[in-house]
């Protein structure tokens, strides 16, 4: 038996599958996420339009060279500079018997590809080194404000009577995270 896409099994038929709703938006969260999101939005608008125009040529360049009309045109190309050599077609005189200028051609090409390639994902690796070192600043920002919280916590805590204090991971919790003991710290376990 097959079921659609909206339907499930259950115990002897076919039940059909409630509708998925979408979770309610907490007050305030969706304008902080338009917000964030249209920020983003802009600066990777700006960092394009700021890119040279080698760049842009590069990144043009390497969206056609990965598509399937790539594919498709080189096929066409070898497929017939190939027939056409081999002498399958009557009426189209061999130019390169041996193949060598489309050996040549194609090592050629394969240079300035790659390339245009490594261009575009230089360009890509320091937008992700960017991507990364704020994802680290926010990262410790959170840590910091976790930190902070533990601390009023624990302060009211004790105020209203409940003893906290006696916990040697909530004191360690307390501290600040200090990023390049953390680093030193891997640098000395993986030497």
């Amino acid at each position: 038996m097959r079921f659609s896409a909206g339907e499930k099994r259950s115990g002897s038929g076919v039940a059909p599958r409630a509708p998925v709703a979408s979770s309610p938006k907490p007050p305030g969260l969706a304008s902080v996420l338009t917000r964030n999101i249209d920020a983003l939005t802009k600066r990777r608008r700006r960092e394009e339009r700021q890119a040279t125009v080698q760049e842009k040529i590069a990144d043009a360049i390497t969206r056609f060279t990965g598509s399937m009309p790539f594919v498709y045109l080189h096929l066409v190309i070898f497929g017939f500079w190939i027939v056409a050599n081999l002498g399958w077609v009557p009426s189209v005189p061999i130019w390169d018997a041996s193949f060598v200028i489309l050996a040549m051609w194609a090592s050629v090409e394969a240079i300035f590809l790659s390339t245009f390639v490594l261009i575009s994902q230089n360009r890509m690796a320091a937008a992700a080194d960017k991507r990364a070192d704020l994802d680290l600043q926010i990262s410790l920002l959170a840590e910091h404000e976790v930190t902070k919280l533990m601390a009023v916590i624990t302060a009211i805590a004790e105020r209203v009577g409940v003893r906290v204090s006696d916990d040697p991971e909530l004191e360690e919790a307390k501290q600040d995270v200090v990023p390049e003991a953390v680093l030193d710290e891997i640098e000395n376990k993986t030497g």
